[in-house]
């Protein structure tokens, strides 16, 4: 409850601030539109269907994006992890590719794949994957050699071992990673449904722009960071509970 009136005491200062901001006319309301204009402007958006409609379609892309770039990141990362000599070989490129902005690769996403939902999907499973992914691998690599030795002294081949023993030991290290992938899939959400989608919450931005739409596109802002806050408190969630049944410890040491 504490959290909750604090946070809510931010929000109210921050609205209040915005307010003063938006009636001292030090910016005109067509480029600076108070938080009054831009609650009508999302009720009016949401009264049309269009604001439902924008958000289900930047979630259905980024989930898409995001769910596939954990899942492939975390099961090759384990591989990896465990390969050491794999790893070695395809650490330099990775290494390369990593620090390159997703945005950088939409020309060639659009030639390639076309325009629509798939550029955006593309950029955030690159943003997503290379995080989770170098996290895995660092997480597998430093287990402690015990759990590696109980799991044979149980007989269990190296796939059992991945799955049962490395990847619960694994888990702390690899959430924290999901979580920061999270957040930096969704920023780039936008940049990439700005790439020829004709809908979501990239596209409002675009269009709002396009049509000098100050308030439509300070809304499209807020809803962004609404949902933002939504994703981190559900991907909270999620870790909590798989740590309740992996538990919390195993993320320390190194392996022989």
């Amino acid at each position: 409850m504490s959290k909750i009136v604090k946070g809510a005491a931010s929000f109210a200062v921050l609205l209040a601030a915005w307010q003063v901001l938006a009636l001292s006319g030090l910016f005109p309301a067509s480029l600076f539109p108070s938080p009054v204009a831009v609650a009508a402007a999302l009720a009016e958006r949401a009264a049309s269907g269009q604001l439902v409609l924008d958000i289900g379609a930047s979630m259905y892309r980024f989930l898409i994006g995001y769910v596939l770039a954990c899942a492939s990141a975390v099961l090759l990362g384990l591989v990896m992890g465990w390969c050491t000599r794999a790893w070695e070989f395809l650490n330099p490129i990775v290494q390369f590719l990593r620090p390159i902005s997703p945005v950088a690769w939409l020309p060639f996403i659009v030639l390639w794949l076309g325009i629509g939902d798939i550029p955006a999907i593309v950029v955030i499973f690159l943003a997503a994957f290379f995080p989770v992914l170098l996290s895995t691998v660092s997480a597998v690599r430093r287990i402690d050699p015990v759990y590696l030795k109980v799991s044979r002294n149980f007989g269990l081949t190296s796939a059992a071992t991945l799955l049962k023993v490395v990847l619960p030991a694994s888990f702390p290290v690899i959430a924290n990673a999901l979580h920061i992938a999270l957040g930096t899939a969704w920023i780039f959400l936008v940049a990439g449904e700005m790439a020829g989608t004709q809908s979501g919450l990239g596209f409002l931005i675009v269009d709002a722009r396009n049509n000098l739409r100050a308030d439509d596109l300070l809304a499209a802002i807020v809803v962004i960071g609404v949902l933002g806050v939504l994703l981190d408190w559900v991907i909270k969630q999620f870790e909590s509970d798989v740590n309740r049944i992996w538990g919390t410890g195993g993320a320390e040491g190194g392996r022989a």
